[in-house]
């Protein structure tokens, strides 16, 4: 329940974005942070998740956040201003940052690394159906209800949610043996946000030579410098950057965060596509989003026991080259694109989204030692969900940069001035702007390759040693 409420956050609010921007008048370059807010949020608070969840306990911690959840879904229904729903979002964002990851605590030490594969197809159910039903009930609220309900539907899913954590989590006995880090806190925390924001106004500014993008770029950069000469050096670092000295860790780690950075930016930008250049409402956006989402269920029974069998590495490598297919039919898009062809390009998108983010996660898991899961489970977690708003901040100012460079006034019709689907002669420029935008999708993927290969190889280095100590185990118990 928590994360299915925590994805939906996300995935709902994607068709929604036109509206939004037309009816708290914003920019899409200005309303895309009520979806970056929130994924920044995550990632902010996520470092913080290993050490509370040791301090406080889990069942007490996921309690404590899925009531703040529901309380901030309820302020977002009220918002009165772009302003205000980002606000209200980052609250949002705090108390779902350590929804999923303690969800994955959980399973990860309930079954053990050799089954990690099998667990993250368990809660990798909810994910898939964030992607695949989000959107679909999100445009059916805010085009028959209102906007506001997209976040008021949190709230009975959240109770719900509360009353059953009440009954099946099991109690657990606070450690309290690490004390927070403050100094990485106030180091980390800010130099994510920092970086990100650098990063996200590069499109806007043409390149780092501008104020806006280099000062935050350059603060963000040291922080986060500092912060890792500090973890490396206190006892209980807020993230335990050692751990990351595990080249296998490192590369399932660095393979999510770039898995993040193409998967949530076209996220964003593919409702938009449908909204303003096809003219579809919310509900037609969701309804034609599913079979990006049921390719992902339908390929994930499979996933899990070819990542325990073949190892994570392998597997996202397929995974990552449907998802690059997929994203390469998309950056030919036009306004006249047989909704055939754009279907099918979904599903393989799908697919690669099923193959790819699942067996990358269990790969970093199935690499730690149980003691360091919470901790390890912080840095994982901050690393997907960074890269996650990066990437949609960083695709919605491409697509307004390249409409507004498409041709006069083109920023207007992206707000909704101009009725959706109804641009005339202008369909053809504003379409090959958002092909302009998949295109820097499709870069995004095809760079998580690297991080796979170097995965991949680093597995089968790990089974090659356990195979040479499970030999020498039986060849000493061998009668002389």
């Amino acid at each position: 329940m928590g994360a299915i409420m925590s994805i939906l956050s996300t995935t709902s609010v994607n068709v929604a974005l036109s509206t939004l921007s037309r009816e708290l008048d914003a920019p899409i370059s200005h309303i895309q942070w009520v979806v970056t807010a929130y994924l920044l949020a995550l990632a902010t608070v996520i470092p913080v998740t290993g050490w509370a969840a040791e301090r406080f306990g889990i069942r007490r911690l996921w309690l404590s956040t899925g009531a703040v959840f529901v309380g901030a879904s309820v302020l977002c229904g009220m918002a009165w201003s772009a302003n205000s729903l980002i606000a209200f979002r980052v609250i949002q964002g705090f108390a779902g940052g350590m929804i999923m990851p303690l969800g994955m605590m959980v399973l990860t030490l309930a079954v053990g690394p050799a089954r990690v594969g099998r667990a993250m197809s368990v809660i990798g159910v909810p994910m898939l159906l964030g992607p695949t039903f989000g959107p679909v009930l999100g445009g059916l609220l805010v085009q028959y209800v209102g906007w506001q309900w997209i976040f008021y539907m949190n709230v009975p899913v959240g109770l719900a949610g509360l009353a059953l954590a009440w009954r099946l989590l099991p109690a657990d006995r606070p450690e309290g043996r690490h004390r927070l880090d403050w100094v990485g806190l106030l180091l980390a925390s800010p130099g994510i946000a920092l970086l990100t924001f650098g990063l996200a106004e590069v499109p806007g500014q043409g390149g780092v030579a501008h104020p806006v993008v280099y000062v935050p770029l350059l603060a963000g950069a040291t922080l986060l410098a500092v912060f890792i000469w500090h973890a490396r050096r206190t006892d209980d670092p807020l993230i335990d950057v050692r751990l990351f000295a595990s080249l296998r860790l490192a590369a399932a780690s660095a393979t999510t965060f770039l898995l993040g950075l193409a998967l949530f930016g076209s996220l964003l930008v593919l409702p938009l596509y449908f909204q303003i250049v096809h003219g579809e409402g919310a509900l037609a956006t969701g309804l034609l989003l599913i079979p990006q989402g049921l390719a992902s269920a339908a390929v994930m029974p499979l996933v899990g026991p070819l990542t325990d069998r073949f190892g994570g590495g392998r597997v996202v490598l397929v995974g990552v080259m449907l998802l690059a297919l997929g994203t390469a039919v998309l950056t030919q898009v036009g306004a006249d694109t047989p909704y055939p062809l754009l279907l099918a390009a979904l599903a393989v998108r799908g697919l690669g989204l099923g193959a790819s983010m699942m067996p990358a996660m269990a790969a970093a898991y199935a690499a730690m030692r149980p003691e360091t899961v919470p901790r390890a489970t912080s840095g994982l977690n901050v690393m997907q969900r960074v890269g996650g708003s990066i990437g949609a901040a960083v695709l919605a100012v491409i697509l307004n940069v390249q409409i507004a460079a498409a041709l006069p006034g083109a920023g207007t019709a992206a707000r909704g001035a101009v009725p959706a689907g109804d641009l005339g002669p202008l369909a053809d420029a504003v379409a090959g702007a958002f092909g302009v935008t998949f295109w820097w999708a499709f870069w995004l993927t095809l760079a998580a390759i690297p991080a796979a290969l170097v995965l991949a190889r680093q597995e089968r280095h790990a089974r090659d040693r356990e195979a040479v100590q499970r030999a020498r185990e039986v060849a000493a118990h061998q009668p002389a």
